[in-house]
């Protein structure tokens, strides 16, 4: 294999690998009405994954609406703008898993541990949160925006 065919090869599976990352801006969807709720944007921020919503999506919420129903430091704060995923980072033992952080719902100020996993090349988010093991959650599928 010449220089230039394997420059090529490393190129093409770096842009595998980055497709299939978290990170890009993302529609959520609700597991169980099947609505369009919000915008949420993952960045990598030395390491570490976070999300932040971007944008309400549904009509019936209110633009200007906070999270009363938190109970941590984000109590009161606006939703637009609500960091909602936190400390996530690359599994050690499944290159194609994000874990370690948690997720917060702002429907019902709950926090629950959440694992992320791109599917479909990177165009959906598999949003998993549990207490205790992942086995005991729910999955939401998120579409990529950008």
């Amino acid at each position: 294999m010449n220089k230039r065919t394997l420059i090529a090869a490393v190129a093409v599976l770096l842009c595998g690998l980055a497709q299939a990352s978290p990170v890009g801006l993302w529609k959520t969807i609700d597991d169980g009405s099947k609505k369009e709720k919000s915008l949420v944007r993952i960045s990598d921020q030395g390491g570490v994954l976070i999300g932040r919503i971007e944008k309400l999506l549904d009509p019936e919420s209110k633009a200007d609406a906070v999270c009363d129903k938190c109970s941590d430091e984000r109590k009161g704060q606006p939703i637009v703008g609500l960091n909602i995923i936190r400390n996530v980072r690359p599994n050690a033992d499944d290159a194609a898993i994000w874990d370690g952080g948690d997720i917060l719902d702002p429907n019902n100020g709950k926090v629950y541990k959440v694992r992320l996993k791109p599917v479909d090349g990177g165009k959906k988010l598999e949003v998993r949160g549990y207490i205790g093991a992942p086995l005991l959650g729910r999955t939401q599928v998120w579409q990529r925006v950008e």
